[in-house]
């Protein structure tokens, strides 16, 4: 059964959404369709371009306001005066 590239992304976004395991999808849709269609390497790489932007990032206020105060304010110790992980 042909399968256009398409069709394969929308049941990629599908399963994406639903929280479905990479590994899980790559066996469903290949039992389906056939065991070329996709890899799990392919899911892994769909996957990861359907995950949105960039993280939230929170104290945005403070870091901007502690640059404003020092040009040479690192990383470093914003973490450690805001008491944020990585």
């Amino acid at each position: 059964m042909e399968v256009s590239k398409e069709k394969i992304l929308y049941i990629l976004q599908f399963f994406f959404d639903k929280g479905t395991n990479i590994i899980q999808v790559a066996k469903t849709v290949k039992g389906v369709y056939s065991p070329k269609t996709v890899t799990t390497d392919y899911v892994q790489f769909r996957f990861r371009r359907f995950r949105s932007g960039m993280p939230v990032v929170e104290n945005v206020d403070k870091i901007t306001e502690m640059i404003e105060v020092d040009r040479h304010f690192s990383s470093c110790s914003a973490i450690q005066e805001l008491k944020i992980g990585h």
